[in-house]
């Protein structure tokens, strides 16, 4: 085939390795996508029934769902420059499915600190940040000459358009390292950064 004059569809987001890419560099369609496949992940343990089995206890059913669930929910996401509307989308889809495996209802006011507690999980939020100064700490770790490591130092020239500009992934990494107390020598020390 003649790549030359070959006819190429032009689309504004696109499916690449499993992970969802738009053109603005959102991370609104790659969220969604996983949420999808969380949700299809966890009806396909529901169907077994794995999750929602009385024999099966409340820890076992959270490491399956951290293993099987959450891992096909964040997959990619250390790339993601998320917003908090991202993260409030994920937050709300991992409860509803932690209640329906603790089999709580929200009337019944359960806080969702005990509920995870009694699953043995951690806060997704809390995942998907480690996930992404994991990768930092790598990129940080590598040579001058790593083209990742050149990526995510390059400015573009020229003039930008009115307004704010979309919130970049490593902004959203130093924000991660604010709240950790961590800076760009502590990736060295991988004692402190994994603290």
């Amino acid at each position: 085939m003649d790549f030359a004059s070959a006819n190429l569809e032009v689309v504004d987001k696109f499916c690449y390795l499993g992970d969802m890419l738009s053109v603005d560099g959102d991370a609104d369609a790659a969220v969604d996508a996983t949420i999808r496949n969380g949700w299809n992940k966890f009806r396909q343990l529901v169907g077994l029934p794995l999750l929602t089995d009385r024999n099966i206890s409340l820890i076992r059913r959270g490491r399956l769902y951290s293993s099987c669930v959450r891992s096909s929910m964040l997959h990619g996401s250390e790339t993601w420059p998320v917003r908090k509307e991202n993260e409030v989308v994920l937050q709300r889809a991992k409860m509803r499915m932690v209640r329906w495996m603790c089999n709580v209802k929200v009337k019944d006011r359960v806080p969702s600190k005990e509920m995870r507690e009694r699953l043995g999980i951690d806060d997704i939020i809390l995942i998907l940040q480690q996930t992404r100064l994991r990768l930092y700490r790598h990129v940080l770790r590598n040579g001058n000459t790593d083209w990742v490591k050149k990526c995510l130092e390059y400015e573009v020239e020229g003039s930008r358009p009115r307004g704010r500009p979309k919130r970049t992934w490593k902004e959203v990494v130093q924000q991660d390292c604010q709240a950790r107390n961590l800076n760009k020598e502590d990736a060295m020390d991988s004692g402190k950064w994994k603290k």
